[in-house]
């Protein structure tokens, strides 16, 4: 299991919100491997509230998503969706090998 931070920037957030900002991330990591350390970070803006997951990889990588939304938990179910998609956009894309601009090898 990877540790997760979560943390508040310029707000209160209740516990339960917290609690599932925990098992998003946590969710999050078992999509990959390399995960090794996830943080959110939740933020009051003038009229929304900001979240920000961050999902470190090994070899140094960092896979960032933000949201805002009228309400943190939708800011946070906004936020995962992107970062799912970050996670899983190597395995959707088929890569060609053995082509050298558009002409194919011999």
């Amino acid at each position: 299991m990877i540790p997760v931070t979560v943390a508040a920037r310029h707000c209160d957030i209740q516990t339960d919100l917290r609690a599932r900002a925990e098992v998003i991330a946590r969710r999050l990591a078992h999509i990959t491997p390399f995960a090794r350390e996830a943080s959110v970070i939740f933020d009051a803006g003038p009229k929304n509230g900001l979240v920000e997951l961050r999902l470190h990889l090994a070899g140094g990588r960092i896979l960032v998503a933000g949201a805002e939304a009228t309400e943190h938990r939708t800011a946070l179910d906004l936020a995962e969706g992107r970062l799912r998609r970050q996670l899983e956009r190597p395995t959707a894309r088929a890569r060609r090998r053995g082509r050298v601009r558009g002409v194919a090898r011999a």
